[in-house]
């Protein structure tokens, strides 16, 4: 059954966001909750953030954000809190009757907690049929790890992401919570592909996701290395275990400059137009992507060695010139002044904070570009909510 516009819909003209008038209800805490529900709540979902007496930890993480956790600050915005105790009787009977309402419910409580406070997906599934449920964990809800604690850098070492990351020498995190973000992201895409089916049907789902699923996901081509080729790749730093040249080299005014290389036809500029030795375009040890590979170090000395006798505005201008891919090592500092670095505005209660945009843009961002989101406050919206719900439908 095709999914119809809404009634006063005209093409063109509408004002309606994708998830306006989807109600989402909210057990999160840290950081892939929050983010999925963030996504829902950017796409116009009415989201409710259920969080206990203390708040949601992540509130306490630092303080960065203008006084704000940065993390909360940036994984809450337009969102409306309310603190639950869910071993309350009449608070686990509240939290019912919001689930009854919902659309959507996710938690990322330790693995069993919800099945034991009484609203785990199997039992809202049975008795919310069009209800999508989203459980969000470590490892899974089954297998042998399944009751084991899993935080960022946890999975980040477990799915041997930090394996194959960085430079040669001691193991090192990835300075992000990559396998958080990326399990919020994929919750939200399955979340939003529930919620399309549910229109179409009237039809719920229950969608699962773990951090160390997503993560081998991720992991997938250093895998097949190991599995079809017997090994796995090494650390390679600012390099490419599969390409070569790609990596960084540095200036005559000791600024890192990254240039990647595709293809053996993008090989052939590189040598012709930016490092003035056409002979090496066809010489049999660099003439093609393999054998770059095998003789890196002679690959990579032929760059190092034009890049060190010029500087960064004239090797900027012939990678420009010849339309080469190449970027710049940026620090924080960089990436704060860079000029293509778009951002957004939330509202807290004290002030203003902003944040990097969302990397997707559709138009219904347009659609109350001068209303900042807001961040609440913890149980700020608790009184009006207990109200609203105090009774079913």
């Amino acid at each position: 059954m095709p999914l119809r516009p809404t009634a006063g819909y005209v093409a063109g003209v509408s004002s309606a966001k994708p998830l306006d008038g989807v109600l989402v209800v909210s057990v999160e805490q840290a950081v892939a909750g929050p983010l999925a529900s963030c996504r829902l709540a950017d796409a116009g979902a009415r989201v409710i953030k259920v969080e206990r007496a203390e708040g949601d930890f992540s509130r306490g993480y630092d303080a960065a954000a203008d006084g704000l956790s940065s993390y909360f600050a940036w994984l809450n915005r337009g969102k409306e809190s309310i603190v639950l105790d869910l071993k309350d009787a009449e608070d686990q009977a509240l939290l019912g009757r919001m689930i009854e309402r919902a659309d959507v419910c996710i938690q990322n409580l330790a693995v069993g907690a919800a099945n034991r406070l009484g609203f785990g997906s199997e039992s809202l599934r049975k008795e919310h049929p069009r209800l999508v449920t989203c459980d969000i964990s470590g490892y899974g809800p089954t297998g042998p790890y399944a009751q084991m604690k899993a935080y960022d850098l946890l999975v980040q070492a477990e799915s041997g992401l930090v394996s194959v990351s960085g430079a040669p020498g001691p193991l090192g995190r990835i300075g992000v919570s990559v396998a958080d973000i990326a399990t919020g992201e994929a919750a939200a895409r399955a979340i939003s592909q529930a919620l399309v089916r549910q229109a179409r049907t009237g039809e719920g789902a229950a969608v699962e996701v773990s951090l160390f699923s997503t993560m081998a996901e991720w992991m997938t081509v250093p895998l097949l290395h190991h599995d079809y080729l017997g090994k796995g790749p090494e650390r390679v730093g600012l390099a490419h275990p599969s390409i070569a040249p790609y990596g960084g080299f540095t200036t005559a005014d000791g600024t890192i400059l990254l240039i990647a290389v595709q293809s053996d036809r993008e090989w052939v500029t590189l040598c012709e137009t930016v490092l003035d030795k056409p002979e090496l375009a066809h010489d049999p040890r660099f003439a093609t992507n393999k054998a770059r590979v095998t003789n890196r170090a002679g690959t990579d000395d032929a760059v190092a060695e034009v890049f060190a006798r010029l500087s960064t505005e004239e090797l900027r201008h012939k990678l420009t010139d010849s339309r080469m891919a190449f970027g710049t090592v940026n620090d924080v500092a960089g990436l704060s002044s860079h000029p293509q670095l778009n951002r957004i505005t939330v509202t807290h209660d004290g002030g203003t904070v902003e944040l990097p945009a969302p990397a997707t843009t559709a138009d219904w961002d347009e659609i109350t570009p001068n209303a900042a989101p807001s961040l609440p406050t913890l149980n700020q919206h608790g009184p009006q909510i207990r109200a609203e719900f105090a009774s079913s439908r």
